[in-house]
């Protein structure tokens, strides 16, 4: 089950460290490594993300994430996003953009910086709402109850997590957008327009992406629903049937590529603390970004999502966290340890407080015992 799942992981890291090797000796091979835990570290609540979502997808679409998915995760965020910024950031033509990418790796790292605000505001207010959507539902587990069962009664107001969202946008706008520090030089410059346009856009892309995905989940649940009452008619009417669900799966997809997007973020922006070189950066997080996504399957096919109940709260609490930490880095430099570490720990407490709560649920004279703890959370 393991080498099944992660064999592929294995086998790319394996030839990508013997590339990185040959390409540029002892010293690239373990900048591409670090760059490889790197991503890991940071996107290990990504994962978590991402399997409660691709659990809902039949084999198929399971395949699709792990083959053309990381393709544009790889030549997507990891290669063809920066150069898409720079040449945004400094105006330039693709193949001029390209160039800098190559040839002048210092002027690349500044351009590609100067952007970050754009960049945190856009992925910050993405997860964000990620976070908000999660906390502000009445869910039958909760994990932080004293906290959640307030959250669920206000999120009975539909739009209050874009409401909010708005906010903090606003807030980030006016306070650490309006005196961003200049990139190798002194003084700061005024930011706020940007990181409104790119919130707003982070915002939109949310709803209409989420908002698509979950209307053809939805109507796909209630095919599956009346598929055992109306059998006969279900058979009849299979085409449609099946036409429904690609049309979900497929937007869930989506769903799922912009998510990774907006984790993979902090992970670009942060391996410039190690390298400006584009190709061993590629070469690095697109490592790690194929474990995550072996990690995903893995939880998946395990079924560790649904033994260790809480870890799915974990994970969205390590992206409200994450949301906040990208737009304080508008302003303020924050080191990724720090990011990574809240993530990890996070879902660790997640992990341990399911343990807790299996145990309980195993000992004797259980009887209601599940439901007690189900409500009253950890």
């Amino acid at each position: 089950m393991l080498l099944k799942t992660f064999g592929w992981s294995f086998a790319i890291t394996a030839a990508g460290l013997a590339l990185a090797g040959v390409l540029w000796g002892w010293q690239g091979l373990a900048i591409v490594a670090i760059l490889s835990v790197l991503e890991i570290s940071l996107s290990f609540d990504n994962a978590v993300i991402n399997a409660g979502i691709l659990r809902k997808m039949n084999p198929f679409w399971q395949k699709m994430f792990l083959t053309f998915g990381i393709l544009i995760a790889v030549f997507g965020m990891r290669l063809v996003f920066p150069v898409v910024i720079v040449a945004i950031t400094a105006k330039l033509g693709p193949i001029e953009a390209v160039k800098v990418a190559i040839q002048d790796h210092d002027r690349y790292e500044q351009l590609v910086t100067s952007a970050h605000p754009a960049i945190a505001a856009f992925g910050g207010i993405f997860l964000l709402m990620i976070f908000l959507d999660f906390i502000l539902e009445d869910r039958d587990i909760k994990w932080l109850a004293w906290l959640e069962k307030p959250l669920a009664r206000l999120g009975k107001l539909e739009t209050l997590s874009t409401v909010v969202a708005l906010v903090v946008l606003m807030v980030a706008a006016t306070t650490v957008a309006t005196s961003v520090p200049v990139h190798g030089g002194e003084g700061t410059i005024d930011k706020a327009a940007t990181v409104l346009l790119a919130g707003i856009g982070g915002l939109v892309t949310y709803l209409v992406v989420g908002g698509v995905s979950g209307f053809f989940e939805d109507r796909l649940e209630e095919a599956e629903e009346d598929e055992e009452a109306e059998e006969q008619a279900a058979r009849k009417s299979g085409g449609s049937v099946v036409g429904l669900a690609g049309k979900a799966a497929f937007f869930m997809f989506l769903y799922l590529e912009v998510i990774d997007a907006s984790f993979s973020f902090d992970g670009v922006i942060g391996a410039f603390a190690i390298t400006n070189d584009i190709f061993e950066m590629a070469l690095g997080l697109g490592i790690g970004a194929m474990y995550i996504r072996s990690l995903t399957v893995f939880l998946v096919r395990k079924g560790t999502l649904d033994d260790y109940v809480y870890l799915e709260h974990g994970a969205h609490y390590a992206i409200g966290a994450l949301a906040v930490i990208l737009l304080i880095t508008i302003k303020y430099e924050i080191n990724d340890v720090i990011t990574g570490l809240v993530g990890v720990v996070l879902i660790g407490l997640s992990f341990l407080s399911s343990i807790v709560r299996n145990r309980k649920e195993a000992g004797p004279g259980d009887g209601s015992g599940a439901k007690a703890e189900v409500s009253s959370g950890v």
